[in-house]
């Protein structure tokens, strides 16, 4: 009986939870306009990669676990990415007004990328508040399935994957500040 009662609350948990992913997913893409049609929302949270990253000026390394608990807006591009060049002041604009406790756009560069490379493309775009992260062997990449630069995956709260954008995107556009404020969970104004 006891096991009963505890997978009817599971099933009961579940269902709550996936009712309330299915709202939150509506809302995600009601808010989609511009460039941003081009987010795809996931009907379900996708698990991501436990593959480790390179923290920025060789501090160690990393995983998106340790990100849980934040909206993560993570993305993926090369120095060699013309469309990269385009929008990374724009994920930069995105930070400053969002980033803190409840959200942090991640930016990791993936493939071949010199340190002192990055650092000449975040100093030529304006970029300070943007982490310089790498992935040299793309591990985390292949495990994320990035096809392609630049790729920009959200993760809930969760740290789990709810959607994703292949090629660039106005990322301080009215779109994405409302997806990032739905998200994070603030009130529209």
């Amino acid at each position: 009986m006891r096991l009963f009662r505890q997978l009817s609350l599971y099933m009961a948990l579940t269902l709550g939870a996936n009712a309330a992913f299915a709202a939150d997913q509506a809302q995600l893409e009601a808010l989609r306009d511009g460039s941003l049609k081009k987010l795809v929302v996931h009907a379900e949270p996708r698990d991501v990669s436990a593959a480790a990253f390179q923290l920025e000026d060789e501090q160690g390394t990393a995983t998106l676990a340790d990100y849980k608990g934040k909206v993560v807006l993570l993305n993926f591009w090369a120095t060699w990415c013309a469309p990269c060049r385009k929008e990374m002041p724009q994920l930069e604009e995105l930070q400053q007004e969002f980033g803190g406790d409840d959200f942090q756009v991640l930016t990791i560069a993936t493939g071949r990328n010199l340190p002192a490379g990055i650092r000449k493309f975040f100093d030529e775009n304006g970029i300070a508040s943007l982490p310089r992260h790498q992935d040299p062997k793309q591990a985390l990449a292949r495990e994320m399935a990035v096809i392609g630069l630049p790729i920009t995956v959200l993760l809930d709260r969760d740290g789990n994957e709810v959607a994703r954008l292949l090629g660039d995107a106005e990322w301080n556009s009215d779109s994405a500040k409302a997806i990032i404020k739905a998200m994070i969970g603030e009130a529209e104004g």
